[in-house]
């Protein structure tokens, strides 16, 4: 068995870069709070799916980083839109 394929305990395999993570992970990530990750999730702004029997969020990574880049595209044209100081 190789390195990537060794399992942990809890069945986890070590090695492997999780594709999704919980809301829990996003809002440690985003250094925000669960609830306001439930309310991107739940509102559309940040696409997650259910997974399992129980419907437990899942944020895909690729979509976690396609909703940073897209804060930072309109926080960069926020502030094109309103200079600091515009009287000059």
């Amino acid at each position: 068995m190789s390195d990537s394929e060794e399992v942990r305990e809890g069945g986890r395999t070590s090695g492997v870069e999780p594709r999704f993570f919980t809301l829990e992970d996003v809002a440690t990530y985003l250094n925000v709070s669960v609830p306001q990750v439930y309310s991107l999730v739940r509102s559309g702004k940040l696409p997650a799916v259910k997974i399992g029997g129980r419907g437990v969020w899942r944020v895909d990574r690729e979509q976690l980083d396609a909703y940073i880049k897209r804060l930072h595209e309109e926080t960069d044209e926020w502030t094109r839109n309103h200079p600091l100081n515009p009287r000059g």
